[in-house]
C-alpha cells in the first residue's frame, strides 16, 4: 500500500475514533467546562503511539505503510492539538483561567506519564 494512502486512511479512522470518544463522553453526561473528550483522546493516542514506537518497532521493519497508517495516520487523526488549543481559547474567553491552567498542566503531564510508563516497560 502506498504510504500516502496509508496515512490518509489511518487519519480518517483516527478522526472517527476521536469523534466516537466525544460522543461517548456526551452520552455519559460529562458536562461542564472541562474538555474531557479531548483529554481522553490525547492520552489514548499518546499511549498507542508510545506502544507502537517503543514496544513494536521491530514489527515495523520493512513495513513503512503500516507504520505510517498507525503512527502518523491513526494517532495523528485521533489526537488533537488544534481542538485542545481551541477549547482552551474558548475557556480563556469565558474567564475560566483555572480550568485552562488545569487542562494544560494535566493534559501534558498525563500524556508524558503515559509515554514514560510505556517506555519504562519497553
Amino acid at each position: 500500500m502506498n504510504t500516502w494512502l496509508a496515512v490518509f486512511l489511518g487519519g480518517g479512522l483516527g478522526s472517527v475514533a476521536r469523534f466516537g470518544i466525544t460522543r461517548m463522553v456526551i452520552a455519559f453526561g460529562a458536562k461542564g467546562a472541562f474538555p474531557f473528550a479531548t483529554l481522553i483522546a490525547n492520552v489514548l493516542a499518546t499511549g498507542l503511539l508510545a506502544w507502537l514506537v517503543l514496544r513494536m518497532q521491530h514489527h515495523f521493519e520493512g513495513r513503512d505503510a503500516l507504520k505510517a497508517f498507525l503512527a502518523v495516520g491513526f494517532c495523528g487523526g485521533f489526537s488533537t492539538f488544534s481542538t485542545f488549543s481551541y477549547e482552551n481559547f474558548l475557556l480563556l474567553r469565558e474567564g475560566q483561567t483555572t480550568i485552562v491552567a488545569a487542562n494544560i498542566v494535566f493534559s501534558v503531564l498525563a500524556c508524558l506519564a503515559v509515554f514514560y510508563l510505556i517506555a519504562r516497560n519497553a
